[in-house]
């Protein structure tokens, strides 16, 4: 027989053998963070089996070797439940979908069911600035209405639980300018370095979840010296001649 005939006879047979074995797809969501044992769904009522079929055709969830397997199979109920503590941002980083991938296998006969599970972002982080204090140097000349851009915070979560809002704390000197990802600094009133040499500003970043969660950060201004002063000399009377 030809190689070619044989390989395509081959391939063929194997096609026709994986399309009588698979099966559609499973699909559950879950929240992140949920304690093992936790009930995803019911795969017996899902796949309309009896509970005991389950048992005697050695349901169970398999892996690729590389991928840890995140839920089991409870054998009594059917029921679906969580193996290992699933961390969304650890799986999926920022990316808005998170879905895993896991494999019912049933025998006598042999059936491929293929799990996807669809992680859900929980607000279980807070927003971080990357440095703690934020040194800005400004002179004194720095004319009202001058912006200074201050670094963003970040938030491994994702959607609604990442940074929506920032807030100033009230001063004589400085509002708050944030959109989208810039946030800066907005000189209100002229600053006096004769007055005051240094500012410290709290800036709070928060985040839209529920409860809210936020994060703070130090602004350090130094004021800069300007030529503004005029020189003059003090004034003397004269000394009467005795």
């Amino acid at each position: 027989m030809d190689l070619k005939i044989f390989v395509f006879l081959s391939w063929s047979i194997f096609s026709f053998f994986l399309l009588d074995v698979a099966h559609g797809d499973m699909s559950y969501s879950l929240p992140e963070e949920m304690k093992r044992g936790s009930v995803i769904g019911n795969i017996a009522k899902d796949l309309g089996l009896q509970t005991g079929a389950l048992t005697t055709r050695r349901a169970r969830v398999d892996t690729e070797k590389k991928d840890k397997r995140y839920c089991n199979i409870n054998l009594k109920n059917g029921e679906l439940v969580v193996a290992e503590r699933i961390d969304r941002e650890e799986l999926c980083g920022e990316k808005a979908s998170c879905i895993l991938k896991q494999e019912l296998v049933l025998e006598n006969p042999l059936e491929l069911h293929r799990i996807s599970l669809h992680v859900q972002d929980i607000n279980d982080n807070s927003p971080e600035f990357n440095e703690e204090l934020i040194n800005l140097e400004i002179s004194e000349s720095a004319d009202r209405g001058a912006r200074f851009v201050i670094e963003e915070a970040h938030d491994a979560d994702v959607g609604q639980n990442s940074v929506q809002q920032y807030s100033l704390e009230k001063n004589e000197n400085f509002i708050l300018a944030a959109k989208g990802n810039t946030v800066e600094l907005v000189l209100d009133k002229e600053l006096d370095r004769e007055k005051q040499k240094e500012i410290h500003l709290l800036l709070t970043a928060l985040d839209g979840g529920s409860p809210q969660r936020s994060g703070t950060v130090v602004i350090h201004v130094t004021v800069l010296d300007a030529n503004d002063n005029f020189i003059y000399f003090a004034h003397h009377e004269p000394k009467k001649c005795k």
